[in-house]
């Protein structure tokens, strides 16, 4: 059986429950609608060599948003985040749906089906999953709001334009995995070396801007809704970098969000702003040897402002200082600067040469796969990171290997 139906079947129980609480607002004891077929599309990405960090699972509903019932909310308990999936949008003229978080914080807007028609110029990004239908963009927490917004030149009676055949199913949706269902769902490499002396980006602010700054164009990746790596800006131009074995074909490019400023405000605050989510757009190159994929995004402008990185074409040195920001666990971004402890030596490289790799005692974690590692001489990056093997070493990809195969592509001249 294919995990991704291996996945649902193991869902089915969670699926009553998440029915249950996606109820509309205002309407708890009101007589439900009928229960809609959930869509069967095919599923369009392959789940079965996906070795990122789990993020979360996919469940079934069967939901209806209507003229008269124009709003509902999604909810799992203790999901971190949540996110939706229309089977079909169909709206009058002019009319649009949010679907945010409780507070306002997050608000995706969506006035048609992007798949099957020209999105509207204020609508977001979204992401595709299945043979038909699409996704909105995340918003964190445990609860979505989705809520049909008319028009104020829209003067049809609800009931007309519900019999008309407006309004949207909800077939669908992701619920993120607690920190505890992480934990228990990786798969466990040893990957910190000794003790972890990775911290909040922000803890280096002041005493180390430039490694700070640098961290800003590294993203999550939130791969087709239910699984993390990590990615980044490379070059002046639309242009990022991952894991092949977080991402290798157009169609997990179309499944995927990239949040870009996922981290805390203050130094082991726990306390993570929504950052900036964008959807991928096209995938560019990619190779299974050198485990790299370059790709594109939509909605570049609004995550231009982060900055990017630039590569490093050399041979790595036996014991230069390196340094590694990412999103290991799928936490808010860390960086790892110091090998065990924060008095302790900076990071290095320890063999510069095992085979395609470099090796490092760098912390890293599940989810820190594709993150960049750069050199403390140039803060450019001189590795791509995907392997943890403490005490043997975590690993890198050459970047030297890889930039023949991408120069064409990419403008790295910072």
């Amino acid at each position: 059986m294919h995990p991704t139906h291996r996945r649902l079947l193991r869902s089915a129980a969670a699926t009553a429950l998440a029915a249950m609480l996606a109820v509309p607002l205002g309407a708890a004891n009101a007589t439900a609608a009928p229960p809609l077929e959930a869509d069967t599309g095919r599923a369009l990405v392959d789940e079965s060599d996906f070795r990122g960090a789990p993020a979360g699972e996919e469940l079934t509903t069967a939901l209806t948003l209507s003229y008269r019932r124009p709003k509902v909310e999604v909810t799992h308990p203790g999901a971190t985040y949540v996110k939706v999936h229309f089977a079909s949008l169909r709206l009058a003229p002019g009319d649009h749906v949010t679907v945010s978080d409780p507070t306002g914080r997050e608000v995706h807007t969506y006035s048609a089906d992007p798949t099957r028609t020209v999105a509207g110029a204020a609508d977001s990004g979204y992401t595709v999953h299945r043979s038909s239908g699409f996704a909105a963009m995340s918003v964190d927490g445990q609860t979505a709001v989705v809520t049909l917004h008319r028009a104020s030149t829209n003067t049809a009676s609800a009931a007309s334009l519900d019999r008309r055949g407006f309004g949207a199913r909800i077939d669908r949706f992701w619920r993120g995995f607690t920190e505890a269902e992480v934990a228990d769902r990786t798969i466990v490499t040893t990957a910190v070396c000794g003790t972890d002396a990775r911290r909040d980006v922000v803890c280096y602010r002041t005493s180390h801007p430039t490694e700070f700054a640098r961290s800003n164009a590294v993203a999550r990746l939130l791969r087709n809704g239910s699984g993390f790596c990590t990615a980044w800006r490379v070059g002046r131009t639309n242009r990022a970098l991952t894991n092949n074995h977080c991402v290798a074909t157009a169609a997990a490019v179309q499944s995927m969000e990239v949040q870009f400023a996922y981290e805390c405000a203050t130094c082991g605050g726990n306390n993570p702003g929504a950052g900036v989510k964008v959807s991928g757009a096209q995938l560019l190159r990619t190779n299974a040897s050198l485990d790299y994929t370059l790709f594109s995004v939509n909605n570049f402008a609004t995550i231009e402002r982060f900055g990017t990185l630039f590569l490093d074409v050399r041979a790595a040195v036996t014991g230069e200082r390196i340094y590694i920001p990412g999103h290991g666990d799928a936490r808010p971004k860390r960086l790892s600067i110091f090998d065990s402890a924060q008095s302790a030596p900076f990071c290095t490289v320890a063999n510069p040469n095992r085979g395609v790799n470099i090796a490092y005692n760098c912390d890293t974690s599940g989810g820190n796969s594709g993150s960049p590692v750069l050199a403390g001489s140039s803060h450019r990056v001189i590795a791509l990171h995907h392997l943890g093997s403490c005490p043997n070493n975590n690993q890198g990809v050459k970047i030297n290997l890889i930039y023949p195969e991408i120069s064409s592509m990419i403008d790295n001249s910072g």
